[in-house]
């Protein structure tokens, strides 16, 4: 259950980081609001999830899961580039996240 929670809160921070984005600097409110629910449930989950995985290998997983997602979303949808550089060293940053979860 702990590694699911991490997931689903490795998700939560890339919708927080996203909406921190549209927030403009919290002048718009419901990028705003989203924000600050989305990151209090990452938190809590991410919380939650160390109590049962260590924390260099949780904290490593969640951010990389948010990493990955907030750099696909700003490639697929907020049109950032998308070459095959940033492409490529995403691809080492999910390497990295299964082998930790492989080697826990």
């Amino acid at each position: 259950m702990a590694w699911i929670v991490l997931v689903l809160s490795g998700l939560l921070e890339t919708a927080w980081a996203i909406a921190l984005d549209r927030s403009a600097g919290f002048t718009r409110p419901l990028p705003s609001a989203v924000f600050a629910i989305t990151l209090v449930l990452s938190m809590a989950g991410l919380a939650y999830a160390l109590r049962e995985i260590p924390v260099g290998t949780g904290y490593a997983v969640w951010v990389g899961i948010g990493v990955t997602g907030t750099a696909l979303v700003g490639m697929l949808v907020l049109g950032e580039s998308a070459s095959l550089a940033r492409i490529g060293c995403l691809l080492l940053i999910v390497a990295g996240v299964v082998g930790l979860k492989i080697y826990h």
